[in-house]
């Protein structure tokens, strides 16, 4: 069975093909560094789950302490621009091809992967089907782009590095915030939030619920930085208590929208480095808030969108 595991193992053999070739860039001045920030980040998807959570720990401190001393730095770009944009001419749209392979192959892989069997057990984990089916469709879209493209064989991981080494360690924020949600939900805080909520909000009626939820999982979203993040603290506290319990609403719906009412905050604030801020500097804008202010308007539209769904939708069974 492939499981979220073999996933993992994906990633480190990544983050360890990165930190050699940035060891090995010499025109990087912190080469060290790099190499041993996505070398240690590495590791901890290799064998992160059977070392001790003391260890885990330590690793991520080591990955913070590198971060810290000297920073990160980036190496020359072998490629110049005048030769990528003469390759984006030559192919044109067929460009998009392994890039739509990703979400083509993902969705279907969803559906595909609960049906298959061998020997009577599921060839993925049920649980994790989403994940897998997008890590395979990676794979695929990568072998696309490989025969479409016939670039050199070492060119995917060289690239991996300078996309890696652009956004640097923002990269790992997702995973990070992600863990500090779910310690955030392990002390209690969903609990607290709850109590201030039905202390200064009058949650008698359905509406204001998930008024409350949606708005809440914006917001926490936007000071964490990551949904992910905001998720666990607010459905442990409005979702489940009171939508679910209380009001008899679909957990699942609930789920579905509400991460989404959190991803509306993702794009309202600067907490999400890697993708508000790290954009802008990429493409060198003046103004460092440049894309969250494009974005705000589509994301308020967008949360509204969001709790008049929920509330028409989480109640309905």
């Amino acid at each position: 069975m492939i499981t979220l595991e073999h996933i993992y193992w994906l990633s480190g053999l990544m983050m360890a093909g990165v930190a050699i070739v940035n060891f090995r860039d010499r025109s990087n001045r912190r080469r060290i560094n790099n190499a041993a920030f996505w070398g240690i980040y590495g590791i901890t998807f290799l064998i992160g789950s059977r070392l001790p959570d003391a260890v885990n720990g330590f690793l991520v401190i080591a990955m913070v302490l590198v971060a810290s001393i000297r920073g990160l730095g980036q190496g020359v770009d072998l490629t110049p621009a005048e030769e990528r944009e003469a390759s984006a001419r030559r192919w044109g749209n067929k460009l998009f091809i392994p890039a739509l392979t990703i979400p083509i192959l993902t969705v279907a892989g969803t559906f595909a992967f609960k049906r298959f069997t061998v020997n009577g057990v599921a060839l993925v984990d049920v649980k994790q089907v989403t994940v897998i089916a997008l890590a395979i469709a990676t794979l695929v879209a990568l072998a696309v782009g490989m025969l479409l493209l016939r670039p050199a064989l070492s060119a995917p991981i060289k690239e991996a590095r300078r996309l890696l080494d652009a956004v640097g360690w923002a990269a790992v924020l997702p995973q990070m915030l992600a863990a500090l949600g779910a310690l955030f939900a392990l002390a209690g805080v969903g609990n607290v939030v709850s109590g201030l909520a039905q202390r200064w909000i009058p949650l008698d009626t359905p509406l204001v619920v998930v008024t409350t939820y949606a708005v809440g999982m914006a917001v926490f979203t936007m000071i964490m930085g990551n949904a992910f993040a905001a998720f666990p603290v607010m459905t442990a506290g409005i979702g489940l208590p009171l939508i679910v319990q209380k009001f008899g609403g679909d957990p699942t719906i609930m789920a579905a929208i509400g991460m989404l009412s959190g991803f509306c905050g993702t794009l309202m604030t600067p907490m999400a480095a890697n993708f508000n801020i790290v954009p802008t500097a990429l493409l060198e804008l003046p103004d460092e808030n440049a894309v969250i202010k494009v974005q705000i308007p589509t994301a308020l539209i967008l949360l509204g969108a969001n709790i008049l769904l929920m509330n028409f939708l989480v109640f309905r069974r």
